[in-house]
């Protein structure tokens, strides 16, 4: 699963993903990915066996996401602001944080593989999804978009 993730250049994976029958993520938080929230700091790689989430509140917040599974695309995906997880690492240690940002997204994201959940699933409005290249040529403002759904 590392190799996998080394070589997409991604922030997380699920077991699933690369054909693994287990309740397994792999994730890491990149300084350049962090929120600036308390509950949102640079991680290194960290690994779950049985995970487990609990929303902390009901505020959602709206983000770009790509995935290994649906190549070439990029979606606005809401997603819980504050999220608290529970697992054991791979070692068996029990691991249980609270999080928020980038962290609960990416946490969120891979633990969803597991119950066979894509990110396009979650999406809210369709129109928030494009092609990679042409997200990248031409930036959509998400908060813009966002305020203009919500009139």
């Amino acid at each position: 699963m590392i190799e996998t993730l080394d070589d997409i250049a991604g922030a997380g994976l699920a077991a699933p993903q690369v054909h693994v029958s287990e309740r397994v993520v792999i994730f890491k938080v990149p300084a350049e990915r962090v929120t600036g929230r308390p509950l949102d700091t640079p991680e290194e790689l960290i690994a779950i066996v049985n995970p487990v989430i609990e929303p902390l509140g009901e505020e959602r917040e709206i983000g770009w996401e790509g995935c290994l599974s649906v190549p070439g695309l990029r979606g606005a995906v809401p997603r819980f602001a504050r999220i608290r997880y529970r697992g054991l690492t791979p070692e068996g240690a029990p691991i249980d944080r609270e999080v928020e940002g980038f962290h609960a997204r990416v946490v969120q994201h891979e633990c969803d593989h597991l119950d066979g959940v894509l990110y396009l699933q979650r999406m809210t409005d369709h129109r928030l999804l494009a092609f990679v290249e042409e997200w990248q040529r031409f930036p959509i403002d998400l908060a813009g978009a966002v305020a203009k759904a919500a009139e």
